[in-house]
């Protein structure tokens, strides 16, 4: 895992592992992509949702040719904001309409040219307008768009009747179980391969909580120490150690 596909710390040797979350993401975006819909993917951060996410369509872009759009936005961008973006994203050519009407026909053919995927990642930065003209295109019966939603956008979007209605898949991101910990952390990282199942039963229920950013954080401190120390595995003073570093 390089750090561009890794979203949080630029950590060696980690792997992707298919926790439930993610083969339940990669069974729902297939789906919404056929149907050219929109979903919403949601949980608090640290969950993994953005990198199940691009993990799964990077799996489309391979094996279905789709072709992928990853917007993000930021400080509650208007709809003006938006048509600039997707401008950008589209890498449409010329300079950008000056008017509202003539901005929205150019976007509409654009998406009419071919079947486009949207990521809108960071959601929760999205207000009630924005929602609403990333609706509008998708309304339009002409443009074959499938978009999904990431982040903490469903709070908006369950308020808003018209976008609600249009979801076509809500997923919630949640903590990892205990059992879960257990069969992915080994996976996730050599340094967890040999290590005392109470021992990475230790770490979660000290450190990372189930929380997958956690978990890269203290493996990242965890794989330091081990070199430090010289030590060939984690035990509790190492990871005492490690959990001295976190907040």
């Amino acid at each position: 895992m390089t750090a561009p596909t890794y979203q949080y710390v630029d950590l060696p040797d980690a792997s992707i592992v298919t926790t439930r979350a993610l083969l339940t993401a990669r069974e729902n975006i297939a789906d919404t992509v056929a149907a050219r819909a929109m979903m919403c993917i949601h949980g608090n951060a640290g969950f993994g949702k953005t990198l199940a996410v691009n993990t799964c369509l990077h799996e489309l872009e391979d094996t279905r040719g789709e072709e992928v759009c990853r917007v993000t936005f930021r400080a509650r961008p208007t709809a003006r904001a938006v048509r600039y973006e997707l401008f950008e994203t589209l890498r449409l050519r010329g300079e950008p309409p000056r008017h509202p009407s003539e901005f929205d026909r150019l976007l509409k053919t654009a998406l009419s040219e071919r079947p486009r995927t949207f990521l809108v990642d960071e959601a929760q930065w999205l207000n009630g307008e924005a929602f609403e003209y990333f609706r509008y295109l998708w309304d339009e019966p002409a443009t074959r768009i499938a978009i999904v939603f990431v982040g903490g956008a469903h709070t908006v979007l369950r308020r808003e009747p018209m976008l609600s209605s249009r979801i076509f898949i809500w997923q919630q991101f949640t903590r990892l179980t205990s059992e879960e910990v257990l069969d992915v952390v080994p996976l996730f990282h050599p340094v967890w391969e040999d290590a005392d199942p109470a021992d990475i039963t230790f770490a979660d229920e000290q450190a990372a909580h189930g929380s997958f950013r956690a978990w890269a954080q203290l493996t990242a401190h965890v794989r330091t120490g081990m070199e430090r120390m010289d030590r060939p595995r984690p035990d509790r003073d190492l990871l005492r150690w490690a959990f001295s570093r976190l907040a």
